[in-house]
């Protein structure tokens, strides 16, 4: 039995913004490693190779949020996986700034890369969970 998958064409809009939005905040933070320490105010990286090797990192997330705009049944495993890091990178940011590591303007990263795709990733997992479920049965 397949479960038809709830708001599907939403699901789908969602992961191509978060696809696009992920690659383009990728290329653009490899290309300018340094543009999060200038905004916020923080030194300037000593090596901010390791700024364009996460930025990489997120633009890759992105290519897997297309894969699942592009298939939604079957992308519940790879959007469980992306909400994680969104969930994960904030409690690190949390510490940092708690700690007056760094400053609370760092905030910005997490809001636009993380904390605003936690309710729409939520409900698509919540959604894609019984054919994902079917799946593991099969």
């Amino acid at each position: 039995m397949t479960h038809a998958l709830p708001r599907r064409r939403f699901h789908r809009a969602v992961f191509l913004a978060a696809g696009l939005y992920n690659v383009v905040w990728g290329l653009w933070s490899a290309a300018d490693p340094q543009w999060f320490f200038r905004f916020t105010g923080l030194a300037p990286l000593n090596h901010p190779e390791i700024f364009a090797c996460l930025a990489m990192v997120v633009g890759v997330y992105g290519i897997l949020y297309l894969e699942i705009a592009r298939s939604p049944e079957r992308g519940w495993l790879l959007a469980a996986v992306g909400l994680l890091g969104k969930v994960l990178g904030p409690i690190g940011l949390a510490a940092l700034v708690a700690t007056g590591t760094w400053p609370p303007s760092a905030v910005v990263l997490c809001v636009t890369n993380d904390l605003i795709w936690w309710l729409p990733f939520g409900l698509y997992l919540r959604d894609a969970w019984p054919a994902f479920r079917e799946s593991l049965r099969a």
